[in-house]
């Protein structure tokens, strides 16, 4: 659904959330809780998968603690979408694709490849844009080499599309 807004605060608010992606992004690459947290409003809610639901402050701690064993994180913005559903409230589908670099328990360096989605529910309070829901879902995990091991300590499905579907969430987040 596309709200009626004046075209100069749809560009703005697109641009404002659109700059929420690259801090969240940032925030995973530099490790930087921080930065990674401030693209939340204090009271936002976030899924990750069927797995994990909770509060902003949990999922950026769990993100934190998954990515510091890395040498290297690499976060990358895929696709947008982003839709107003009034001039304070927007949904976006956002594509993101991250590699990460790790040692084997052998000392050689493996390579980690990860594609997903997240699904959010942006809101503009005291005119300021943040995300209020994030719903994020893995669709595919790579290694190279393959570190079975490593894949079977997550929760990630290996080499295959995760069996989850996020399209409904939208629906559920305009009910909350």
């Amino acid at each position: 659904m596309t709200a009626a807004m004046d075209p100069i605060d749809r560009l703005t608010s697109w641009h404002a959330i659109y700059d929420l992606l690259c801090d969240y992004m940032r925030g995973q690459d530099r490790l930087d809780p921080v930065l990674h947290r401030s693209v939340f409003h204090d009271d936002a809610t976030t899924d990750y998968g069927d797995g994990w639901r909770g509060d902003a402050d949990g999922f950026v701690a769990f993100a934190q603690r998954v990515l510091t064993p890395h040498r290297a994180n690499h976060h990358m913005i895929g696709q947008v979408r982003i839709d107003f559903e009034s001039a304070d409230t927007a949904f976006g589908e956002v594509y993101f694709q991250a590699f990460h670099r790790t040692e084997s328990e052998t000392g050689d360096e493996e390579d980690l490849w990860v594609s997903g989605r997240y699904v959010d529910r942006y809101e503009r309070r005291a005119g300021t844009w943040k995300i209020a829901h994030r719903s994020e879902l893995v669709d595919w995990v790579r290694t190279e080499p393959a570190a079975d091991g490593l894949m079977k300590a997550g929760h990630f499905p290996l080499g295959e599309r995760a069996p989850h579907d996020l399209s409904c969430r939208r629906e559920e987040m305009r009910v909350r």
